[in-house]
């Protein structure tokens, strides 16, 4: 009790952790010819042995001082001696004190082990007289247990999707009837089918309006084309009727005829030789069949062969939209559509299916990943899936996904929290300072003094 360690501070920062602490030795009396070992140590909790010991610092009476001076001078060391970090000679009655200061590796056991103060003393002969162990702190690396953010989603009262898709029938030319057994359409009709039974027959879904879009290739007469194309959409119309039941009420067609923007669209991307002239007679003929005879100028045809075979005829297409309404679902009925229709749910209804299951759970990730993967930009489903990022250990993942958002205070706080876990604790403090000053005074706040004290 003669000896008091004071002011012990241990830090983690990355791969390196520093312990600082003060030792006492005003009220230690010793005797003149007795040496002190002091020394931090290591242990696991319950165990008797140490398992790291730091260097020693060593106290010495006068006389054993004098003489542990002539033995290091003459090359004399005694089985017990070590290398002490640091050597004193005790004055008994005077107000002396240590600033004892290490820095080492971390190892993961350290945020288990218990530092305690260890004192050997020898006496004149070189005898074993005393050694005493305290507990100074248990554990040696306390672990800052961060706070995450988490953002409940607003209910989203009305849910509203529309599904686009695109259905490429042929035709006769110049005709609009739809011929099941023509060319390749059985197999268009069969892609239809399912697309549109799929939301018809799905009791949870209120079809709100069907949209059909009628697009045609450049060729030819452009009011020819235009009004071609929305007799096919029309057509179309007509099966949807006949063969889902879908109401004609529901319905809102349209003719786009010449899609002039998608012929331009495809030769841009394409490795057509004449690909500038083409979109050269594109963007200065204004005049639709105009362009078309300056498009068969261009190297005799050749070119304007190779458009009606290859770029044309994907543009003879019709395009349509299924709105609908989608009712709420409980928590049970979303765990198991999450699984196989998510675009069902609300970001609402999302989050708490992942609050359902337990943090550490696959399930819980795999629900934020999706919300994530549905709304991209959505800085709440990006928020979360950090979070259950962090939680999961990914936290450069995390990080990667919060660098989308700027002056987000719960961004912030999340990617202070994965700089943390991985030792940055500089940009942790920055991301935490900048999290309080967007707002975050709570967590934010919590986190960064876990860090600055």
């Amino acid at each position: 009790n003669q000896i008091k360690v004071e002011d012990v501070h241990v830090a983690r920062n990355g791969e390196y952790v520093t312990l600082n602490m003060n030792i006492c030795l005003d009220d230690l009396k010793m005797r003149s010819n007795d040496v002190l070992l002091l020394s931090p140590a290591l242990r696991m909790p319950g165990a008797r042995e140490v398992v790291k010991m730091f260097p020693p610092v060593q106290v010495a009476g006068r006389t054993r001082s004098i003489v542990l001076d002539r033995m290091a001078d003459s090359g004399i060391a005694r089985e017990w001696q070590v290398d002490p970090k640091m050597d004193f000679m005790r004055k008994n009655g005077s107000k002396q004190s240590i600033t004892y200061s290490q820095r080492m590796p971390f190892e993961s056991y350290m945020s288990e082990a218990e530092l305690v103060f260890v004192e050997v003393v020898h006496g004149c002969a070189d005898c074993f007289v005393h050694e005493d162990a305290k507990v100074l702190l248990t554990p040696f690396v306390k672990e800052p247990v961060f706070v995450l953010s988490y953002i409940t989603p607003e209910v989203e009262p009305v849910k509203v999707r529309a599904d686009r898709h695109t259905a490429t029938f042929n035709f006769v030319v110049a005709k609009h009837d739809l011929i099941r057994d023509y060319k390749n359409n059985a197999a268009e009709f069969a892609r239809v089918d399912k697309v549109v039974s799929e939301v018809v027959k799905n009791k949870d879904l209120t079809i709100t309006e069907f949209s059909i879009e009628g697009y045609a290739s450049p060729e030819g007469d452009f009011e020819s084309n235009r009004a071609l194309a929305g007799r096919r959409a029309n057509a179309f119309a007509e099966y949807l009727v006949s063969a889902h039941g879908v109401q004609k009420s529901q319905f809102r067609v349209a003719d786009h005829g010449e899609d002039w923007k998608g012929l331009e669209q495809a030769v841009s991307k394409s490795s057509l030789s004449t690909k500038s002239q083409v979109l050269d007679v594109i963007a200065t003929t204004s005049n639709p069949d105009a362009r078309d005879a300056k498009l068969r100028a261009i190297d005799d045809s050749k070119t304007y062969n190779e458009l009606l075979k290859v770029y044309y005829p994907p543009l003879r297409r019709t395009e349509y939209v299924i709105a609908y309404k989608v009712r709420p679902f409980s928590v049970d009925e979303a765990r198991e559509v999450i699984k196989t229709n998510p675009k069902l749910l609300s970001l609402n209804e999302m989050y708490l299916v992942a609050k359902s299951y337990s943090a550490e759970s696959k399930e819980f990730k795999e629900v934020f990943d999706i919300a994530a993967r549905l709304y991209p930009n959505e800085p709440v489903a990006i928020i979360n899936a950090s979070a259950a990022d962090i939680e999961g250990g990914n936290y450069q993942a995390a990080i990667d996904r919060l660098s989308k958002l700027s002056n987000n205070a719960a961004a912030f706080n999340n990617m202070g929290v994965a700089y943390a876990k991985l030792g940055d604790t500089a940009r942790a403090i920055d991301c935490f300072n900048k999290a309080v000053a967007a707002g975050d005074t709570v967590k934010a706040a919590q986190n960064l003094k876990q860090l600055v004290e």
